[in-house]
């Protein structure tokens, strides 16, 4: 049975944890309008420039030439961008799943000391009852191993196909610039 102490010990870190995801959460959304709001800077003032460029531009090839020149460098920002935005969620979902495995390691921990109490505690005859849960607590955590294996796995695939067409659309938009500059 549990103590009000307990109760209370077990509520007192839940509401650290709660408190803690959320100054994460936050922490990320703060990120989040920094790079939104420094992006929106640097394409206004990105814009105004090319703005004026184009406008003093003195025959039609110059005005070509001052368009294609603005593609490459505007596919490697939207790359960058998404680099950014990409490890803003993949660090605040980094910090939420290190809480929730820490958790799930405790509560793992509370149920294997419950059953080991339970088993202490039973009647005799009653071994086959207390293997059988044990049994399955055994198999509940495994299957909750195997899950978080395959997260991790999945994150990483999905990592890499990110990264592989953030590098496929940087070279597309080098070479349409290259091509457009040729001509």
């Amino acid at each position: 049975m549990l103590t009000p102490e307990q109760i209370v010990a077990a509520q007192k870190a839940n509401m650290e944890t709660l408190y803690g995801l959320t100054a994460k959460a936050f922490e990320g959304v703060e990120k989040l309008i920094d790079l939104n709001v420094n992006a929106t800077k640097a394409a206004m003032a990105e814009s105004a420039g090319h703005t004026q460029a184009m406008l003093s531009a003195k025959d039609a090839q110059e005005l070509l030439a001052l368009q294609a020149s603005m593609f490459q460098p505007l596919a490697e920002k939207a790359a960058a961008y998404s680099r950014h935005l990409y490890d803003i969620a993949s660090a605040t979902g980094a910090e939420f799943g290190k809480a929730f495995e820490s958790k799930m390691a405790e509560s793992q921990a509370q149920m294997a000391a419950l059953v080991d109490n339970a088993a202490k505690n039973a009647p005799a005859g009653s071994e086959t009852a207390v293997a059988v849960m044990k049994s399955a607590v055994a198999a509940a955590n495994n299957a909750f191993e195997s899950v978080q294996k395959a997260v991790k796995q999945a994150s990483d695939v999905a990592e890499a196909n990110f990264n592989a067409v953030t590098t496929t659309a940087t070279n597309a938009a080098k070479s349409a610039s290259a091509a457009a500059k040729k001509r």
